[in-house]
């Protein structure tokens, strides 16, 4: 198990919908000994409802304009896991803000296994146009994560407990 000291930064998680950030985040800072923090969860508190009904009362703008406020305002704790939204890399200032003070780490899914998990959870809030189909949304976001990333774990096969242990590998990498 990698020492907690070895990590210098707080891991922000950026992904599709799907991709497994909170699933993948809570283990993660299980093994590291480190906090875990759910951007979507501090949105929803903030709101007092969830993200779809975000959405429905207002628009997908709205949700992502909350979203960077509220990214914008939390406190970076070097000893934290940060779940992003899958919406966040639209907002250049967050995103230079995590590069800064965090290691970006993207999971990337293939479309087809986002497709697949999405339909799991057929509720989710995805902050996009309406007249945007998912593979639209994919398509769009797929080269702002890949901007951003510090580090890009596919997580197409394998299970969120070996997927961590990918995580650490690499940042042991990097900062070893």
């Amino acid at each position: 198990m990698p020492d907690r000291k070895a990590i210098h930064r707080a891991i922000s998680l950026i992904g599709m919908p799907g991709s497994g950030k909170s699933t993948v985040g809570v283990l993660l800072a299980k093994r590291l000994g480190l906090d875990f923090v759910d951007t979507d969860l501090l949105i929803q508190s903030r709101e007092n409802a969830t993200l779809p009904e975000i959405i429905a009362r207002t628009d997908h703008q709205y949700l992502r304009d909350l979203e960077e406020r509220v990214l914008l305002e939390m406190p970076i704790n070097t000893t934290s896991v940060i779940s992003t939204g899958g919406s966040v890399v639209y907002s250049p200032l967050v995103m230079e803000r995590l590069a800064a003070q965090t290691t970006v780490v993207y999971l990337q899914a293939q479309f087809a296994t986002v497709e697949y998990r999405i339909s799991l959870a057929p509720d989710r809030g995805i902050a996009s146009p309406g007249n945007h189909t998912l593979a639209d949304v994919y398509a769009e976001r797929v080269p702002l994560y890949e901007q951003y990333a510090h580090i890009i774990i596919d997580v197409d096969e394998d299970a969120p407990e070996s997927i961590a242990g990918h995580i650490i590998a690499n940042l042991d990498a990097i900062s070893g």
